[in-house]
């Protein structure tokens, strides 16, 4: 059996103070939840550096927060347009942390162009969502009572 090839991510579940979080949609067209994958450079550096990182890079740099744990984990799978023209299928394995937004103006980086906040509780992930993303998504929302009590 051929052992199979992921990327890892590391994404995070931005609260507000109205029980909301927030998602961002791509240059793509696809909704995302904030973080995204490593680099090779990445390799000897903590997941909650690289995260910073990501933040700083996909909401700006004024985006203070207050990170809590993983909660999450994700696979997801989804075609990627390489530089060359070609289409590949690409697996991610994604560490889904809680975060508390704590102040700051967001500032949307380059690879996207529009964020919303949507309560955890009503927010029908399947409107924006698929894959891993989806499941992750829904598995966020279905235990966030929980994620909330253990991060306080």
């Amino acid at each position: 059996m051929e052992k199979d090839l992921y990327f890892v991510a590391v994404k995070v579940f931005l609260l507000d103070s109205k029980e909301s979080f927030l998602i961002t949609k791509d240059r793509f067209g696809e909704w995302d939840i904030p973080g995204g994958r490593l680099r090779e450079q990445d390799f000897q550096v903590s997941l909650e550096s690289v995260l910073e990182r990501k933040i700083r890079e996909e909401l700006g740099e004024e985006v203070k927060y207050r990170l809590g744990k993983p909660v999450v984990f994700m696979r997801h799978e989804r075609d990627e347009i390489l530089s060359s023209g070609s289409c590949e299928k690409r697996r991610i394995f994604a560490v889904g942390y809680i975060a508390q937004y704590l102040e700051g103006k967001i500032s949307l980086g380059k690879n996207h162009e529009k964020y919303e906040w949507v309560d955890v509780k009503t927010f029908d992930a399947k409107s924006k969502f698929t894959g891993g993303w989806l499941e992750g998504v829904r598995e966020f929302q279905a235990s966030y009572e929980k994620f909330v009590r253990d991060y306080d």
